[in-house]
């Protein structure tokens, strides 16, 4: 699929453009993977890190703010992967002006300039938080998604075809809980504080989430939100893992959180279908055709169904969960954890 193809990843220094890069090596023998993005620090760090792959690896620095060196970047361009944006809720809380220019102009330009060049498919990220938006940054990146899905009626019948990807924290990445947690207990915190113990997440690592853009450029025709079908747990549950003895500590929910993580709401129902380890959110537009765009070997969902963290049918207990993060390398480093005691509790 991605043999002697050229595929760009904007925001490329990231946790996901970092295991994309490498899942990308592994399987496949590309033409060239460019990495674009601001930061000329961590592109300097990641070329030492992939220094393997330098014969194949570019790096571009720019701002997907920046129309014009996206036009310079995409040129010969088969796939982009759109992963930049601001993420941090509370950065965009308080510089919703700069989160907008690169969050929705910075889609647009995306867009634009993925049509203009003649790239193949674009495959942009999305997350749990542009589902029923209650923070500034869940409302600009469901303008983002819209962007992208409506692209399709831009680029024309053979034109760019535009997918997007939604998850929702990734296990063990910088905006997920288990680094603070494990930062805590290393320290010899007894106490982990949590927001609200009603709190669940979905849990997906990056691989699942690379192989779910990997499913999307091989198969989607344009207009698809894709959505892994993954497990659930208690954020309780998860602080019990990393340290069976500390003293869970209510703080209250924080601004712009939420108690559980929706990827497909019921309003979405009646246009989702059921594939085996995914669900795909077809859109609603005249320019959509079932005959042209449907991927074969689905089933539509039942109207109202909604994809929950809180009502999900599969869970992760906290077995389960000391075992995921073992594999992760994000148990904390702490000896009184690693008798059989604490391994059973």
């Amino acid at each position: 699929m991605l043999n002697n193809k050229t595929i760009l990843i904007t925001g490329g220094t990231g946790s996901f453009g970092q295991k994309f890069t490498q899942m990308v090596f592994e399987k496949f023998k590309p033409k060239k993977v460019i990495i674009y993005s601001r930061d000329e620090f961590k592109q300097s760090l990641m070329k030492q890190q992939f220094k393997e792959y330098q014969k194949d690896l570019r790096f571009f620095i720019g701002d997907v703010r920046d129309r014009e060196r996206l036009y310079r970047a995409f040129y010969d361009v088969d796939y982009v992967i759109h992963a930049a944006a601001m993420k941090q809720v509370p950065a965009c809380e308080y510089n919703p002006f700069e989160a907008i220019k690169t969050n929705i102009h910075g889609a647009q330009n995306v867009v634009d300039a993925a049509i203009d060049r003649g790239v193949k498919k674009v495959v942009a990220l999305s997350t749990d938080k542009a589902v029923n938006p209650i923070n500034l940054y869940g409302g600009t990146k469901l303008v983002s998604d819209k962007l992208f899905i409506s692209a399709n009626a831009y680029s024309g019948g053979e034109g760019t075809r535009f997918s997007v990807v939604r998850y929702g924290n990734v296990a063990g990445s910088r905006g997920s809980v288990i680094p603070f947690f494990k930062e805590l207990v290393e320290k010899g915190e007894d106490k982990l504080p949590i927001t609200d113990f009603r709190m669940t997440r979905f849990w997906i690592t990056l691989e699942e989430g690379v192989n779910l853009v990997f499913k999307a450029l091989e198969e989607s025709k344009g207009g698809e939100t894709y959505i892994s079908k993954i497990p659930s747990f208690k954020i309780t549950d998860l602080a019990k893992a990393m340290n069976p003895n500390a003293i869970l500590e209510e703080v209250g929910i924080r601004e712009g959180e939420k108690l559980h993580e929706v990827m497909i709401t019921k309003d979405d129902s009646r246009m989702t279908y059921e594939y085996e380890n995914h669900y795909i959110i077809y859109p609603h537009f005249d320019w959509w055709s079932s005959d042209r765009h449907f991927t074969n070997g689905g089933k539509p969902i039942e109207e109202g169904f909604e994809y929950n963290s809180g009502t999900n049918v599969e869970w992760l207990d906290v077995k389960e969960l000391r075992s995921l993060l073992v594999q992760l390398n994000m148990m904390p480093l702490v000896e009184a954890y690693m008798g059989e005691a604490a391994a059973t509790k």
